[in-house]
């Protein structure tokens, strides 16, 4: 099917054209947020952006709430998930107005980041419910579509918030006053989400009752327990558990090509002008973003040709190849285009992981499965920026960075596609 047949499909249901609008209004307010965050951090002309820099700012934005990612879990598997998109959007709101006011008040960098934290944590807790939610409002058979146009969609949405966040400082300024006020517009945006998730009914998206589930606060007590349980039903779910590690991998090895990415136009593209590199930079983000999209269009067509279990790895193959030809020149037009392929084959790879997941875990695993989910997704790259640290010189011009890239995609294709070989001939 065509992304256009797909939308079609899905949003005859009224159930999910309500969870799809819930997820189009917060990942654009996300996107605003993280350009803001992005400008401040890396861009900023008081900061001298280093690649320990980068690595130090992606861990604490991202590492510290995928450690809470079972926690997430349990209580997503409990509570009401309509009630988590209904509460979650209010809580981040006033959350991004208190971010806000503390770069007004030009606090301490540590300050503005736990605040950043507690921030993109509700925002994880919300996008897990998003994800355990979509099975409730979809048939089955319909799952690819939904997973085509819904997610991918939200994450092109989040590209048009970066884009508009872009204006935004433009017209604003780059200063910490500008900053607050694009934090302040994403927070007014994302609690807007809440009002169209409260027009769902409350028991819709699950989770179904069961009364031999433990109470919350017992299943905090055993949380890790909780996620070995979880970890354990993956591994049951081979194709599932191997689809989710290819997104893993692809996770951190975009995760390098970021940090190559900014310290390069950061110092030796750009001459170490800030904004002139976050103007590079943003190029990258919007092909990236159309690179995502032309994701939603080809992948239902190519999953349906080649299956999931043949398109993941050649999406991962050419990932790799792409990127060493496009990069190892280290010229400035280069790394747009990487950008757009890597949006599409990074893009491919998450929507049949998510497919994968969603089809083949059962529901009272979702929320466990899609924690676990979080915690490569965000660790992977936080791990990879960490590497980059080490290996990355001043300038940012680094050929093992781009060797590993290039050889890591192609190993992993192989990987993943070793697993779920074995794991079809088992079936058999």
């Amino acid at each position: 099917m065509s992304f256009v047949a797909d939308l079609r499909v899905v949003l005859r249901g009224r159930d999910f054209r309500r969870l799809f609008g819930t997820r189009l209004i917060s990942q654009f307010s996300d996107g605003i947020f993280q350009f803001g965050v992005a400008g401040f951090a890396f861009f900023s002309p008081e900061n001298q952006t280093t690649a320990l820099g980068v690595a130090t700012g992606l861990a604490v934005l991202l590492l510290p709430y995928s450690v809470l990612g079972p926690f997430v879990g349990v209580f997503i598997d409990r509570w009401s998930r309509r009630q988590i998109l209904m509460v979650a959007p209010i809580v981040r709101g006033a959350l991004l107005l208190v971010a806000a006011a503390l770069v007004a008040a030009n606090v301490p960098d540590p300050v503005f980041y736990g605040a950043a934290l507690a921030v993109l944590g509700v925002n994880r807790f919300f996008l897990a419910a998003l994800g355990a939610s979509l099975p409730h409002v979809v048939p089955a058979d319909r799952l690819m579509a939904a997973n085509a146009v819904t997610p991918t969609s939200g994450t092109v949405v989040t590209f048009v918030g970066a884009g508009v966040g872009f204006v935004l400082r433009e017209v604003l300024g780059g200063d910490d006053f500008g900053v607050a006020l694009l934090l302040v517009t994403s927070g007014v945006v994302f609690g807007l989400s809440a009002l169209v998730a409260r027009t769902m009914d409350r028991r819709l998206l699950g989770p179904w009752f069961d009364p031999e589930r433990p109470q919350a606060r017992q299943a905090v007590r055993n949380v890790l327990v909780g996620l070995v349980d979880g970890a354990k039903h993956l591994v049951r779910h081979r194709t599932a558990a191997a689809t989710m590690g290819a997104m893993a991998a692809h996770r951190f090895f975009y995760g390098m090509a970021t940090a190559l990415g900014i310290i390069l136009y950061r110092y030796y593209f750009t001459d170490g002008d800030p904004e002139a590199a976050l103007r590079g930079i943003t190029l990258v983000l919007a092909t990236s973003g159309v690179g995502y999209f032309l994701a939603v269009i080809i992948t239902p067509y190519a999953t349906e040709r080649f299956t999931i279990e043949r398109w993941v790895p050649i999406a991962l193959s050419v990932a790799g190849v792409l990127s060493a030809a496009l990069v190892l020149p280290f010229q400035e037009w280069g790394l747009p285009v990487a950008g757009f392929v890597l949006g599409v084959a990074g893009q491919s790879v998450k929507i049949c992981a998510d497919t994968t997941v969603q089809r083949d875990v059962e529901d009272i695993y979702l929320g466990r499965a899609f924690s676990i989910y979080d915690m490569l997704f965000n660790g992977m790259y936080v791990l990879a920026a960490a590497l980059s640290a080490v290996i990355l010189p001043s300038n940012g011009k680094s050929y093992a960075a781009v060797v590993i890239i290039a050889v890591g995609y192609p190993v992993a294709a192989l990987a993943y596609r070793m697993i779920t070989t074995s794991s079809r001939a088992k079936v058999v």
